[in-house]
């Protein structure tokens, strides 16, 4: 098939390699603008954009897709389908009827199920048990689309949010060959989402990892799988950040008592557990503001908490 791909992070190369690899005709990648990063402020291509100049595909980068003028350039390739995947931008109604198939996306959730910006790391926070990749006909809604095709992903009691990133993103490249297969065929069954269910997963900020401790200690230890690694859950000790990269329930119930939600419980040279709204939290891995990140043992040798010290959330200092 030819095709017109739409994508910008890490999480879309996999696809693009897949329709390639495959044999389909990628006609051009769309992409987003390159964008300054670093305290350098060198301008950077996307992920997308390196990978298909590695394959000679021409790349257009539009601010704005729905510009008159690029819709006329996208007209032109006379594409069958347009695969779409963590592109960054909306497609109005003009781009969405350009190709014969129609626009294909590859949604990173079991639709109609976290429609949104950051499904995978919310199920996680959530406490799913499993999700999955959901291919789709694009509308103008937002990931309202009739599904096509799903393939389900357990989520380990340890998933973090990068390593369910990485599995769902290689099951949308095997998924998208199977789903075009299907539409080239005629064989395609196009199945309407229903409302009920549904759940929207929100932009991810970095305020969202702002540990609040009057909060259950499986609620925290989630919340920081699915930052993991960005945006990171953190928390503050005399003054300074402490970014936490992964903790234990190490009890229910409420131990420590007498202590405030935030309060050290113990801390020695093996284990740092803090009170929360509901049992202790043991603290498995943490960094230091400007340090590297370090398991506890490391970290309590440079930073020797004490039982009863607090840690408090930002909006309390």
């Amino acid at each position: 098939m030819r095709i017109v791909f739409m994508g910008t992070p890490d999480f879309s190369v996999p696809t693009l390699k897949a329709l390639v690899e495959a044999g389909h005709d990628v006609a051009a990648v769309v992409t987003q603008p390159d964008k300054p990063k670093g305290r350098g402020k060198e301008m950077q291509m996307t992920p997308v954009k390196v990978q298909a100049l590695e394959y000679k595909i021409p790349v257009y980068q539009p601010a704005k897709v729905r510009d008159q003028a690029f819709i006329q350039v996208l007209r032109e390739m006379d594409a069958d389908v347009f695969v779409v995947i963590a592109f960054g931008q909306i497609l109005p109604k003009d781009v969405l009827e350009l190709p014969r198939y129609g626009c294909v996306n590859i949604h990173a959730s079991l639709l109609p199920k976290y429609r949104g910006a950051a499904p995978i790391q919310w199920c996680v926070i959530d406490g799913e048990k499993e999700t999955g990749i959901t291919t789709m006909m694009m509308d103008v809604g937002l990931d309202t689309g009739d599904m096509l095709e799903k393939v389900v992903i357990p989520i380990g009691d340890k998933e973090t949010g990068g390593s369910l990133h990485d599995k769902l993103s290689l099951a949308g490249g095997s998924l998208i060959l199977s789903t075009l297969r299907k539409l080239e065929e005629g064989t395609a069954v196009r199945t309407p989402q229903t409302e009920e269910g549904t759940c929207y997963a929100k932009m991810l900020t970095k305020s969202l990892g702002d540990i609040d401790w009057n909060q259950d200690a499986r609620s925290i230890e989630r919340l920081i799988r699915g930052l993991n690694p960005w945006p990171s859950a953190y928390t503050m000790w005399n003054g300074r950040t402490i970014k936490i990269w992964a903790a234990d329930v190490l009890a229910d119930g409420n131990p420590g008592d007498g202590l405030p939600c935030g309060g050290v419980a113990l801390s020695d040279r093996h284990c740092l557990a803090v009170r929360t709204g509901q049992g202790l939290l043991s603290i498995k891995e943490l960094q230091m503001e400007g340090k590297k990140r370090m398991d506890i043992e490391t970290f309590l040798r440079g930073y020797p908490i004490p039982a009863g010290d607090v840690f408090v959330n930002r909006t309390q200092q």
